[in-house]
């Protein structure tokens, strides 16, 4: 892969142009004529390619980041870690010890909520049974059963963490096969310093990810449409296979209370704290934000709102003050 990463950016004007393209979809482009023949990608690598550029360095370079509205938020806030990218380039306009390994709490069920996509029929009934009923904080109760779509919407809407044990027992056989499965997928997205040793978040030390490892698997989760529609869902009443209907509200606040909005997760352990991957479109641009340990369940929110409304601001600066260099 990182031959592809190298060609796609074989010369600084060419990220320059990706960058600006994102950032200022106005500016006219010129193309600089190569005998190179062009790299046709396949989409799985197109989207691998995309997750795994991460850019420090272009932003600060480009405007005093400090002196945008909104900078004086950063001050101010609770969380422990977090960083906070535009989606289109990777370009990191925020981060804070981004790198430090913590606990992530059910932030671990958008890799659950993956691997059902991926590995799982969708059309599977999913039945919790006894020994997947191990949290006892769900709403979910052995006997019930969905169909497998069904349940995804379930477990991450209400971040049910018996429905993650019943998807992880039915797709891989057990629980250990599935963290295996988990963890190479990991593996296979560049998150180096991610391991998973459950699949809802409880509470284990071995257990835990970084800021910067949770973006690019939220970036890598938001290309695929199935899961960008269960967590950009507010509410929805969900049917068991036996004909009941369980009301499920989204416990992203931000769905409702943050213009553009797209998801994604929340997740609290009295270990890990208040966290909240999250996401947003605004004039063209998405961001990604990924939170961790914040104070209280209500800053979690504000404060990614403050981030996010950073960013946006660091974008429409750029947007009006650069053009792509010659």
């Amino acid at each position: 892969m990182t031959k592809y990463v190298l060609r796609i950016f074989s010369s600084k004007r060419q990220m320059w142009g990706l960058l600006m393209l994102a950032l200022v979809p106005f500016v006219s482009c010129r193309r600089q004529a190569t005998a190179e023949p062009p790299v046709v990608l396949s989409p799985e690598e197109l989207r691998l390619a995309a997750v795994s550029t991460i850019d420090s360095i272009t932003l600060p370079a480009l405007a005093d980041l400090t002196a945008i509205a909104g900078a004086e938020c950063l001050d101010s806030i609770t969380a422990a870690a977090w960083m906070l990218v535009d989606d289109a380039t990777g370009a990191v306009i925020s981060q804070h010890h981004a790198q430090e390994q913590r606990p992530i709490a059910s932030l671990t069920k958008m890799m659950t909520c993956l691997l059902a996509l991926e590995q799982g029929n969708m059309s599977d009934t999913v039945v919790v049974t006894p020994d997947a009923y191990v949290a006892r904080n769900s709403r979910t109760r052995p006997g019930d059963s969905y169909v497998m779509r069904h349940m995804l919407d379930e477990m991450m809407l209400t971040s049910d963490n018996d429905a993650a044990y019943a998807l992880a027992k039915h797709i891989a056989g057990d629980t250990l096969g599935f963290c295996r499965m988990m963890n190479e997928k990991a593996a296979y997205l560049g998150m180096d310093s991610t391991h998973f040793a459950n699949p809802n978040g409880m509470p284990n030390d071995s257990n835990y990810s970084t800021a910067s490892d949770m973006v690019r698997l939220v970036r890598y989760c938001l290309r695929d449409s199935t899961f960008a529609s269960i967590v950009s869902t507010a509410e929805k009443d969900v049917p068991l296979a036996d004909g009941r209907h369980m009301p499920c509200q989204n416990t992203n606040m931000l769905l409702t209370s943050y213009e553009g909005c797209i998801g994604v997760k929340t997740g609290f352990t009295r270990q890990a704290g208040h966290c909240l991957a999250s996401a947003a479109t605004r004039q063209g641009s998405t961001l990604v934000l990924v939170l961790l340990s914040s104070k209280s369940m209500a800053s979690r929110f504000t404060e990614s709102a403050s981030l996010l409304d950073y960013g946006f601001n660091v974008l429409d600066s750029l947007r009006h003050t650069h053009s792509v260099p010659d």
